[in-house]
């Protein structure tokens, strides 16, 4: 006698999970909630809250180490938090916001996708080859988008270096 149990199905086959809880920021950027994080990013169950906790602080650790110097001039110019800093509004947010989440979310799935190599299951119709070139190059591509809305907050351009 054998017995097999099925997970039960969810909008999109991922598995939601309820969860309240953030990740308390510095008082001049925004606190990250993580399910948000969860929601923006496509993460299931399989990433526990404790480590989506831990690679939401190692990002936002990294991206508000990137922007010390930035962050540090704005505050010298009489701005107390990313919100004032004077920028386009977009769905009555500031870009600017918008961007540093966009660069923590995207920092904290590179780090989470090193350590789930195979969570990401959503390429299943993928040869097993292409799905491991393409879960390989997943990282690298979270950290050049976090780059890129770095660059965005700070007004530097987009570039790629790759040594051949």
């Amino acid at each position: 006698m054998s017995f097999i149990a099925f997970a039960p199905p969810s909008a999109g086959g991922a598995v939601s999970l309820p969860e309240a809880g953030s990740v308390e920021n510095d008082g001049f950027y925004p606190d990250i909630v993580l399910q948000d994080v969860r929601d923006n990013m496509r993460l299931d169950g399989t990433v526990t809250s404790p480590r989506l906790t831990q690679a939401i602080v190692a990002a936002v650790l990294h991206v508000n180490a990137e922007l010390r110097d930035w962050k540090l001039g704005k505050i010298a110019a009489g701005f107390a938090s990313l919100a004032a800093v004077p920028a386009d509004r977009i769905n009555r947010e500031s870009v600017n916001i918008a961007h540093y989440r966009r660069a923590v979310y995207c920092w904290a799935k590179a780090d989470l996708t090193e350590r789930y190599r195979d969570f990401d299951s959503t390429a299943s119709s993928m040869s097993d080859k292409k799905m491991m070139e393409a879960l390989d190059n997943a990282p690298a591509e979270q950290r050049r988008n976090a780059h890129w809305a770095i660059a965005d907050i700070v007004g530097r351009s987009h570039m790629t270096v790759e040594l051949i």
